[in-house]
């Protein structure tokens, strides 16, 4: 049965902007992992999570992230549920699908703050990713000791085994069991060089790691950058906010704005933003980013 589409200020412009562009720069924040399920609250975090909530008050995943667990052993219990549904699941809708479909015979790039590898799992190419903020996926030592990461899977899965949970496209518990909220002390992830406690490579402080993947990665946006200005580039903002403007908004204004050919647009629900001096070549889509890629 049809239904109507919602009717979507920009959607025409934005269209035209893809057609015309030989070149996409896409910019992602936490919105377009939002808009594809990955929410860190309500059921998602009742479903996996609602242990951790009854016994210590907290109710999304961000903020359990942060807790000042009694021990090691139940901070990774938490850390691994939350690495695998967040990492090595799928999001829960194909948004990200949809997205690889409308660019990938486009020459495109993607910088992104989000960490839950999205990108990669939906057909994009690992070469033509960025990752600013880190990965769900490595370890780091807590020190640091040194600029290495460590490649983290079978690790959390076994954690996820440990706690009682069946684990395959999902975490599933047996029939009348409850999920214990400890791992064994020898699984708990220490560094193989100094021997401290080991974290998630994620930038939350001075001690984020940037690795040689992450330098390889920025090496290879910036010499994508170079040899694209001259052509038609579309700069395409997905559910980028506030909390880190520097690294996507800021950088894609300022590259719209030097760029001979190219066109900026921000696909955001509630948060569209185009400065003055892009205002005759910049295109604001107030909507649910899944919604747009529907209609596009």
């Amino acid at each position: 049965m049809e239904t109507d589409l919602v009717s979507i200020d920009g959607l025409e412009d934005l269209k035209k902007a893809l057609d015309w562009a030989d070149t996409v720069v896409i910019g992602a924040g936490a919105g377009l992992s939002t808009s594809a399920g990955f929410l860190y609250d309500g059921e998602r975090f009742e479903k996996y999570f609602g242990d951790f909530g009854q016994k210590y008050g907290f109710y999304d995943m961000y903020s359990g992230g942060f807790y000042p667990y009694k021990n090691l052993n139940e901070k990774w219990a938490f850390w691994s549920r939350n690495i695998f549904i967040n990492r090595y699941m799928k999001a829960p809708k194909p948004v990200y699908e949809k997205l690889y479909e409308l660019v990938k015979d486009k020459n495109y790039f993607v910088l992104t703050t989000n960490v839950d590898h999205c990108f990669q799992k939906a057909g994009f190419d690992k070469d033509r990713l960025f990752y600013t903020q880190g990965d769900y996926g490595l370890f780091q030592c807590s020190e640091p000791c040194h600029d290495k990461t460590y490649d983290n899977e079978k690790l959390v899965r076994k954690m996820l085994e440990a706690q009682g949970f069946e684990v395959g496209e999902d975490l599933t518990l047996p029939e009348g069991e409850t999920a214990k909220m400890e791992v064994p002390s020898e699984l708990i992830p220490r560094c193989p060089v100094c021997g401290k406690p080991m974290e998630m490579n994620l930038r939350a402080d001075a001690t984020f790691v940037e690795d040689i993947g992450w330098y390889k990665a920025s090496q290879r946006f910036t010499d994508f950058l170079e040899k694209v200005d001259g052509e038609n580039v579309l700069f395409l903002e997905l559910g980028v906010g506030f909390n880190t403007p520097s690294i996507i908004k800021y950088n894609f204004w300022q590259m719209a704005e030097g760029y001979d050919k190219a066109v900026y647009a921000c696909i955001n629900k509630g948060e569209t933003l185009i400065p003055p001096q892009l205002s005759s070549r910049s295109i604001a889509v107030d909507a649910d980013i899944g919604e747009v890629l529907n209609q596009l």
